[in-house]
């Protein structure tokens, strides 16, 4: 866990072209904010960054790619917190005390950016499996339950993120109307049950 997810395509990319790249998600971001992920299209999209369709797609081949990359920007400040930032959401603090902190931290991303989680999870027939971030988060809650108890590790995190799910953060803020901060607490219940039964 000593190393961040790769980060998109934008390293190897001509100067012009991280440009576009850069103007394309920016205006992306800005489209969301004004007008959510309904209107969020390529035509609009490409009329918003001053780019030609071309250069686009040549980015982004539909509005999942385009999510997923607007996701990456805005996760990179929590996977550096998880794995250098202080205690308890980073290293320093006893494994339940993190896996509580990552709970909260995980659940306030998820629901923060929750039309873009759920634009890229519907987008692929394995949803949350798919997304290039899961086995991440799969993998740290993992090590944190290997803290608090031996056995079972893999299993228990794979529990873990179904509870977390995009999905069922949507069925519980939307559709039952709970609020955030009345299930945070609720939420790291269950999941320190789950780690440490």
């Amino acid at each position: 866990m000593s190393s961040l997810p790769p980060r998109n395509r934008c390293r190897c990319l001509p100067a012009d072209a991280q440009r576009n790249r850069r103007r394309i998600l920016d205006s992306a971001a800005q489209l969301l904010a004004d007008e959510g992920v309904a209107g969020l299209t390529m035509d609009e999209l490409a009329r918003r960054a001053q780019v030609g369709k071309g250069t686009l797609y040549r980015n982004f081949t539909d509005k999942a790619g385009i999510a997923s990359a607007l996701l990456d920007d805005r996760v990179r400040d929590m996977h550096a917190r998880m794995l250098q930032g202080p205690p308890p959401l980073g290293p320093g603090a006893p494994g339940d005390e993190r896996l509580a902190a990552f709970i909260e931290a995980y659940m306030r991303h998820i629901s923060g950016n929750l039309d873009l989680v759920l634009l890229t999870e519907d987008s692929s027939p394995r949803g949350r499996f798919d997304r290039v971030g899961y086995p991440f988060w799969r993998r740290h809650v993992e090590i944190l339950i290997e803290e608090v108890r031996a056995d079972d590790a893999q299993l228990r995190a794979e529990a873990v993120m179904s509870v977390l799910s995009a999905a069922q953060l949507e069925q519980w803020l939307r559709i039952e109307g709970h609020h955030l901060e009345d299930l945070i607490p609720r939420v790291q219940g269950i999941v320190i049950s789950i780690a440490d039964s």
